[in-house]
């Protein structure tokens, strides 16, 4: 099973259907938070939806479509990050992620993205790593900013969340860029 260790408190692991549980717990406490930027939070009702999404992220795993991960925070799940999808004839990854509420503040996702960036150009080999969120999703924006990815544009009503089209910004990290850049992972 996949475990990245990034820090003594932080790691990203492979899910198991063993953490619906707690999974779902995070998910269901956070729903409200949550519900402002993703639109999966009312189709995800029962520790079993999250079973069903844990069971087909290790099935995207295994046919190398995407990489689905959970954060570990001082051994509590803490979230997910990891890449939505990879194209493998472009060498991309796309990533994604959310926090629980409770664990925001703490520099996570911005060391898990790092960490998942280095990882998509050193062990995967990727070309390219690119997030997009939605304009007015200042936190989700801070991650790529604060890890110097290029903003490279808006796509104009990218998303439909609950009834309203959102538009996305961005970013993108080439290879060689985070290889000069100096904050990629030293582990």
């Amino acid at each position: 099973m996949f475990i990245h260790k990034i820090d003594e408190d932080l790691s990203l692991k492979l899910p198991d259907p063993r953490d619906a549980e707690e999974f779902f717990k995070l998910t269901d406490s956070s729903r409200e938070y949550l519900r402002e930027w993703l639109p999966w939070l009312d189709g995800t009702r029962t520790p079993e939806d999250t079973k069903e999404f844990l069971s087909t992220a290790l099935a995207n795993y295994a046919a190398q479509k995407s990489m689905t991960t959970l954060i570990l925070f001082k051994g509590k799940v803490a979230g997910t990050a990891g890449f939505n999808s990879i194209d493998w004839s472009s060498s991309i990854a796309y990533v994604g992620y959310w926090l629980g509420s409770e664990f925001q503040g703490n520099g996570i996702m911005t060391r898990a993205v790092s960490a998942l960036t280095d990882y998509a150009f050193h062990d995967l080999q990727l070309n390219k790593v690119e997030v997009r969120a939605a304009v007015q999703n200042k936190k989700s924006r801070s991650i790529p900013e604060r890890l110097n990815f290029t903003n490279e544009g808006k796509i104009r009503q990218a998303e439909k969340l609950y009834g309203q089209f959102v538009d996305h910004q961005v970013y993108g990290m080439l290879a060689d860029e985070w290889n000069n850049s100096g904050i990629e992972e030293s582990s």
